[in-house]
């Protein structure tokens, strides 16, 4: 079987896990804490509509603090796990990408070892390539790293997530991208940034991962 992606590199939150569930509880800690802009339930359900420059004015955050931030963030999943879990349909999902001879890889400004825990060992062990702990806004770097040590070529990998910034970095890698209308940002704001699929639910990956001949492009 050829398949028209021999990669595939999944974000994790938001697009594998529902984080947002359990981060929407932790959201005014790390406003206080940091010192950001206050906002109402409504305001920061807004944020799913906006691009990355304007969530970040609208939260008053300075680009000195996101890598203080995103540390502070990453511990307190790490130390939530339990409060999250795999999207529905996701597991046979990565399964299926196995069997059908496709590399995973997965990259994530989360910490590994939650990662890992929330994947549970046997959905971790058809994971090719981990690479955590990534810059909000460094992925493509870390793209093109994990395309180099997979062996692949970036007109081979498709690269999902769920926000803007995910969309951009594998543009800048020049890689496939992928996005998934179940995670943080609106399927609307997604569609905007010029993905090249848009996934409604989790089995339109396999269809786009899948020989073209079975395929269709914006899956």
């Amino acid at each position: 079987m050829t398949l028209r992606y021999d990669l595939v590199v999944f974000d994790f939150d938001g697009t594998l896990a529902d984080s947002l569930t359990w981060f929407r509880t932790a959201l005014s800690d790390v406003i206080e804490k940091h010192g950001l802009t206050p906002i109402c339930e409504e305001r920061a359900e807004a944020l799913r509509g906006m691009a990355p420059k304007a969530i970040m004015d609208e939260l008053g955050i300075p680009t000195w603090k996101l890598p203080f931030i995103a540390a502070d963030v990453r511990d307190r999943a790490a130390k939530n796990v339990d409060q999250i879990t795999l999207f529905d349909g996701i597991a046979e999902l990565l399964l299926e990408l196995r069997a059908a001879g496709a590399t995973i890889a997965v990259v994530s400004s989360n910490g590994e070892e939650a990662i890992r825990q929330v994947m549970g060992p046997e959905l971790v062990g058809h994971i090719s390539h981990f690479a955590c702990g990534a810059a909000l806004f460094g992925k493509a770097a870390v793209f093109r790293k994990v395309v180099k040590k997979a062996g692949s070529t970036p007109e081979r990998t498709l690269c999902i997530g769920d926000e803007v910034r995910d969309i951009e970095a594998a543009h800048e890698a020049g890689c496939a991208c992928g996005a998934v209308g179940w995670g943080f940002a609106t399927p609307a704001i997604l569609d905007a940034s010029g993905p090249d699929h848009l996934y409604a639910e989790p089995q339109d990956i396999a269809r786009c991962v899948m020989p073209a001949e079975q395929a269709t492009q914006r899956a």
